[in-house]
């Protein structure tokens, strides 16, 4: 009953079983009046049975449309996931040199993008999404906006450059948080945000990581790692080859501190998958919504299911 605005209309249900029984004691006669009355050897020499089952498919589909449009009336309430209105991602990416490394398809940079890109098409419209580049130094490329595209032309457009500042991109990406507009009717509330790590390597200039995590952790923001790129990696530079074997240590130990959770990925496939991961459990809110016109919905269909049985009744068809 607690599934219902109005539970006291499910009573109606009873007139179910009890229109079964008429229907069921009708049926019943008219068969003890065939049977009486009826020279059964002439009726199928001229009409040939059919199949009891037609008969009776008309009767069943309007059973079926009453019930549900007795749960209809009932306003039947069920659990939903609704965006957030303030929901906030940050996309946080390295862009160090390592990143230009090919052992992801067309290099981790390019997988990265892509992979990010299809993250954020994913969301729902209201979502707010920020861009983080950081390599030597980190900047807040997009603040928090719905302009989705904006966000997307921006990772497009993201360049290398030298150095890891791993917890720089971390605070710049706290900073892109508060720079979400406020809810006027809770101004004091923070926005839900997550924040989106990408990176192969490990840090190297910059405030630490673990002053980064414990910044993010009191402000209640989870970090979800992703770390990309396979053991097998390298680089050229001035002709020279330098392996750059991804740290999954340092993003491990981020996400653990402030709640979120750290991924691998040594391919573009399973980036694809993780952010479905990510998707899932970010900026939504379960809340109690009716459901009234689903079933009303359903009614409807399986009146018009019971109008052609009937009609196909009428005329015969085989």
């Amino acid at each position: 009953m607690s599934n219902f605005l109005a539970p006291g209309r499910l009573w109606l249900l009873v007139l179910i079983p009890a229109a079964v029984a008429v229907y069921l004691i009708l049926q019943r006669r008219r068969t003890e009046y065939a049977l009486r009355f009826t020279n059964l050897a002439l009726l199928d020499r001229v009409a040939p049975r059919r199949p009891q089952w037609r008969r009776h498919l008309a009767v069943a589909l309007v059973l079926l449309a009453a019930t549900s449009s007795v749960i209809a009336f009932a306003r039947p309430k069920a659990v939903v996931k609704v965006p957030r209105e303030r929901a906030t991602i940050v996309m946080t990416i390295d862009v160090s040199l390592s990143m230009m490394a090919t052992d992801i398809d067309p290099t981790r940079l390019g997988a990265a993008k892509k992979a990010a890109k299809n993250f954020i098409n994913q969301l729902p419209a209201k979502f707010n999404v920020a861009v983080v580049a950081f390599a030597g130094t980190a900047t807040i490329v997009v603040p928090p906006t719905t302009d989705h595209a904006s966000a997307l032309r921006a990772i497009d457009s993201l360049q290398l450059a030298e150095s890891t500042g791993t917890g720089e991109g971390i605070f710049a990406a706290l900073q892109a948080i508060t720079q979400v507009p406020p809810d006027p009717n809770h101004p004091n509330d923070p926005a839900p945000a997550r924040i989106v790590l990408e990176s192969d390597g490990k840090r190297t200039v910059g405030r630490t990581i673990q002053e980064a995590a414990a910044a993010a952790k009191a402000k209640d923001v989870p970090v979800y790692t992703l770390t990309i790129g396979t053991q097998s990696g390298f680089i050229e530079m001035d002709g020279i080859r330098q392996r750059v074997p991804p740290d999954p240590g340092e993003m491990q130990q981020i996400a653990q501190i402030t709640g979120g959770r750290a991924y691998n990925a040594e391919s573009a496939d399973e980036l694809d998958n993780v952010y479905q991961d990510i998707g899932s459990s970010v900026g939504y809110d379960e809340l109690d919504r009716e459901i009234t016109s689903r079933f009303a919905g359903i009614a409807m269909l399986l009146t018009f299911l019971a109008g052609a049985a009937s009609i196909a009744a009428a005329s015969r068809l085989p």
